[in-house]
């Protein structure tokens, strides 16, 4: 393993799609060791082998049973010892928000957490499907320091979004879903980005519908987490802004040892 890991996380927001808007040139440009994707709403039979086989590149898919929706891919420069989609809980497996690679300092969770806006069911099963995954990353993390990446789908404060106040009804800010990040952070995972930067402002989301990126009215809901027995090996966080192609943008996180 090299001294230095950069790793990035980014909802595509369907890879094919992105494809088309230049994400392979990103890719490639940016050279990251590791990269998490989250909502590829596409299976590997569906996609050009660029996209399954960049050069230098092995890559990781789960996909949901349900086609075009959800979904979780991870490419990788560094040859995981082991890797894993399926966690025998189908409130984690069925609509492949999952991927799971092993390496020799730590392990590393690509995810897609539910978005709970489609009503009472959907935030049911988001609160469910927090739980049950910090009880599988607490029970990888006896073994080995924890890396996770993905869309968390909440804003942890109101430093994370633009608007609290009017949102604080809205699934993605609901007391209920802060608090599990709260949870989060007291189990020792520390928000990388904001070992860095203190202030509010710093987006990863923007509402397309309503033009909210040129006003910069967004939410921070795209993160990078690290168990606190990696926390000195943190180097350096941020958000990329200035990549467009999805409705997210990338973040990114520098590891040194």
């Amino acid at each position: 393993m090299p001294p230095s890991i950069k790793l990035a996380s980014w909802n595509v927001n369907g890879i094919r799609a992105a494809e088309k808007k230049g994400f392979l040139d990103w890719f490639h440009t940016r050279k990251y060791h590791v990269v998490g994707l989250q909502e590829t709403k596409a299976e590997v039979g569906q996609l050009s082998p660029k996209l399954v086989h960049p050069d230098g590149y092995e890559s990781y898919w789960s996909s949901a049973i349900k086609r075009g929706y959800s979904g979780t891919a991870v490419y990788t420069r560094l040859s995981p010892i082991f890797a894993e989609t399926t966690f025998g809980d189908p409130f984690l497996d069925g609509e492949g928000r999952i991927v799971l690679l092993e390496f020799d300092k730590f392990y590393f969770f690509n995810v897609y957490f539910p978005n709970g806006k489609m009503g009472p069911e959907r935030l049911k099963f988001k609160m469910e499907f927090y739980k049950r995954f910090l009880d599988l990353m607490e029970s990888f993390r006896k073994k080995k320091p924890i890396v996770v990446c993905g869309d968390v789908n909440t804003a942890h404060t109101e430093l994370d979004l633009a608007r609290p106040k009017e949102n604080s009804n809205i699934s993605g800010f609901l007391p209920i879903e802060r608090k599990w990040m709260d949870k989060l952070v007291d189990a020792g995972y520390h928000d990388t980005f904001r070992m860095f930067e203190k202030e509010g402002g710093h987006y990863s989301w923007w509402d397309m519908k309503s033009r909210a990126r040129e006003r910069n009215v967004g939410w921070r809901i795209d993160y990078f987490f690290v168990s606190d027995e990696l926390k000195k090996h943190v180097k350096k966080a941020w958000i990329e802004t200035d990549v467009y192609g999805s409705d997210h943008c990338p973040v990114g996180l520098e590891l040194s040892f």
